[in-house]
């Protein structure tokens, strides 16, 4: 009980958000793939007069790459417009519930202003998770539901 109360009213900020990488919506697709590789990260916020236009992740490259698609086009061309967010207040519940039900690994966190500020991952989830309950979590078998018929030994 006490864990869901945790996630109910711990802020997105301690799930290890991730500083935002920033690219304008007319740059080269070419040009934000290396941005991505310079700052090793998985996604870049598009901005556009200086408000999130969308996000550009591996999977949209991927996407673009498997279609044959041009590096030089405009990254608006092929972002994720208009990406789910959420605010840097809300919890890690409604976090993690917006992540599932999109199937995002990475969520763009806003301020008040409607300013990007980070993003939370997958992975910050992860660890955010591993730090309250790392008894639970390391003392687990590798594979628990798995129970040996057989008496182990020579």
């Amino acid at each position: 009980m006490a864990f869901h109360l945790e996630i109910d009213s711990d802020s997105v900020r301690q799930t290890h958000a991730t500083p935002p990488l920033y690219v304008q919506r007319t740059d080269s697709v070419r040009h934000v793939l290396t941005q991505l590789k310079a700052n090793n990260t998985g996604s870049a916020f598009v901005l556009d007069d200086g408000k999130l236009a969308g996000i550009f992740t591996e999977r949209d490259a991927l996407k673009l790459m498997a279609n044959g698609g041009d590096l030089e086009a405009e990254v608006h061309q092929v972002m994720t417009a208009n990406p789910a967010t959420v605010h840097d207040n809300d919890s890690v519940s409604a976090a993690i519930r917006t992540m599932s039900q999109g199937g995002y690994r990475r969520v763009p966190i806003v301020d008040d202003k409607g300013q990007p500020t980070g993003a939370v991952k997958a992975s910050g989830i992860l660890r955010y998770l591993v730090e309250h309950f790392p008894q639970s979590i390391y003392n687990l078998p590798p594979a628990p539901d798995n129970a040996s018929k057989e008496r182990e030994g020579a």
